[in-house]
């Protein structure tokens, strides 16, 4: 699935540690600081349903994925999944869905980490960090592994303490936490959609599956254990905020963490949490540097993208190529681009992308019971993806109609040549 000879390939330096690090660095990051207020405003008293809701679908994706980079520990994840399992267009369609969904959340990112910082230069400050954590990832994977272990210990120190403040405060309510149906059905699903967002990263930890060491051991590992970190994470969270502000005042939130800590009566916590969601914003956007490159190593290796992207440097065993152009892309979004609804855009992507996941999973098996999981996966990935806010559906349909397009051409154009 590589070319031969050392030059093409991948050093394998992660561990099972490493490997979960780099997940939760995904996952635990500013989706957790910015996707309950949307959520809350979608769901009202159902945010816990829909938390849950994103939570299992999160788990059958988790085992599609773990299942398939153990068969296949190639860069790329469910591009190359989709690609043997299924055939060469739906690994596109999955390669596809994850470049641009989550090019789209880099820059959300980036411009996180600027309004958290520097507010009056947010666009500024996320062009800088793109550009310094481009060159973190270009000097080798084990260095990012390192910084984002570092990120991760400093974002779950500052969630803890909001969770701690939160159930300590005379002002915790546990009568807030009242799950019902306030925002309908619809609302439900948007707000699983949304939270979603918060949960995808362990994707990530797919799509280094050439850079772990026994991937066949690893990999199945590290997925479950870091979506399980996360999901105990976030729910303490939740329940933290809901029972301070309840589901009315956390939905019209603008940084709902920060507006936790407040009215638990701590205001001088406010700083730190801001601190935590640059922090936090600087995680995710690391690994998402980190994933989406291998992803646009894998698919220029098949030519799908300019086949320039598919070098690996000789010294620093890392896609270079690929890095310089994602970092660049990245760049250029976070300094042109207002992407306030990019989290919605980006679920749609990485649903999309993980419906082919579980659509290569249920080939694995016959047995019914073996293939209910990559089941229940798919069909929630689909239903959570047509039930986000109707802008993102539409330009997450189009952006994907605008791929299969580019690849008919692309067939088309090989066959006159053949």
């Amino acid at each position: 699935m590589t070319p031969s000879g050392s030059a093409a390939e991948l050093r394998r330096t992660l561990g099972v540690g490493d490997a979960v690090v780099i997940g939760l660095g995904s996952m635990v990051g500013a989706g957790i600081f910015a996707a309950l207020a949307p959520a809350a405003r979608a769901a009202g008293s159902g945010l816990l349903l829909g938390l849950a809701l994103a939570a299992v679908i999160a788990y059958c994706n988790a085992m599609s994925s773990a299942r398939l980079a153990a068969l296949y520990p190639a860069s790329g994840g469910t591009y190359v999944y989709g690609r043997e399992r299924l055939g060469p267009f739906w690994g596109y369609l999955a390669g596809w869905s994850f470049v641009v969904g989550k090019t789209a959340s880099c820059a959300a990112m980036a411009l996180t980490v600027g309004a958290y910082v520097w507010p009056g230069q947010a666009h500024a400050v996320a062009v800088a960090a793109v550009v310094a954590l481009t060159a973190v990832n270009y000097g080798g994977v084990h260095k990012s592994a390192w910084l984002t272990r570092l990120i991760v210990a400093v974002v779950l120190a500052v969630l803890a303490s909001v969770v701690v403040v939160c159930l300590g405060s005379g002002e915790s309510d546990a009568g807030r936490l009242d799950i019902g149906t306030s925002g309908g059905l619809g609302g439900v699903l948007e707000a699983g959609g949304l939270l979603f967002f918060a949960f995808a990263g362990y994707a990530r930890i797919a799509t280094l599956g050439e850079e772990v060491r026994d991937p066949a051991r690893t990999i199945p590992r590290a997925i479950p254990l870091a979506l399980g970190i996360a999901l105990a994470v976030y729910v303490g969270v939740a329940v933290a905020v809901l029972s301070v502000l309840g589901s009315g005042d956390l939905g019209r939130a603008a940084a709902p963490l920060a507006d936790a800590v407040r009215a638990a009566g701590v205001p001088g916590l406010v700083p730190v949490v801001r601190i935590g969601a640059a922090v936090a914003a600087l995680g995710s956007l690391l690994a998402l540097i980190l994933g989406v490159s291998r992803t646009t190593l894998a698919m220029a290796r098949d030519r799908h993208l300019p086949g320039v992207l598919s070098a690996v440097h000789p010294r620093f065993q890392v896609p270079h190529r690929a890095e310089l152009a994602v970092g660049a892309v990245v760049a250029v979004l976070a300094a042109t681009v207002d992407v306030r609804g990019a989290i919605g855009f980006s679920s749609f992507g990485v649903l999309a992308y993980y419906a082919v996941a579980n659509a290569s999973a249920w080939t694995l098996d016959s047995a019914p019971l073996k293939r209910a999981v990559p089941v229940v996966g798919l069909l929630g990935c689909l239903v959570l993806a047509f039930a986000l806010p109707g802008t993102s559906v539409v330009t997450g349909a189009v952006v994907l109609a605008v791929g299969v397009i580019a690849y008919g051409v692309r067939a088309r154009v090989g066959a006159g040549r053949g």
